[in-house]
């Protein structure tokens, strides 16, 4: 039997990246220079939803769930399509470009994406064990990425298993 598919879904990214430097050291600069432009960027984006921050933070770069040296970013979109238009068509490009100067090369999958219910903030833990099933797995209607990507029809077995607040 099929699962029914959601009313509506949205779509949530996590990612990690090692810092090759300590935020406040000098070599950091232009990238911590573009986390406002880019946040405002985000938060202005057409079929954004949401973005992890720090409670009483603009950002999320203090928090450290996946080791000193790593920064981890979230967020909710209402589409693959406006995800990909805010990464690759908008400021954010610019820390794109310019990413191996303040971080480490990736040896295995660093951004992961799945569907959410609408209304669902998922969690750093939810993003960390996406990001693990992805990794010790392959991509799969549960975690995938934008080269590997699934529908919410393919996925909502998966959106069925997450907890309503």
């Amino acid at each position: 039997m099929t699962s029914p598919v959601p009313a509506a879904a949205h779509l949530a990214e996590f990612n990690l990246a090692k810092l090759r430097h300590p935020l406040t050291d000098p070599r950091i600069a232009p990238f911590v220079e573009l986390l406002d432009p880019v946040n405002a960027a985000a938060d202005g984006a057409p079929g954004f939803v949401w973005r992890l921050v720090e409670e009483g933070e603009p950002d999320a770069t203090a928090l450290r769930p996946a080791g000193e040296d790593v920064i981890v970013t979230m967020s909710v979109w209402e589409t693959p399509e406006a995800l990909w238009e805010f990464t690759y068509r908008s400021g954010h490009l610019e820390a794109m470009r310019r990413r191996r100067e303040w971080f480490e090369r990736h040896v295995e999958a660093h951004l992961v994406l799945w569907w959410v219910p609408a209304g669902h903030l998922p969690t750093v833990d939810e993003g960390m064990e996406r990001l693990a099933d992805l990794q010790a797995n392959g991509p799969s209607p549960r975690a995938f990425t934008f080269t590997s990507s699934y529908t919410a029809a393919e996925a909502a077995e998966h959106l069925q298993a997450v907890p309503t607040p």
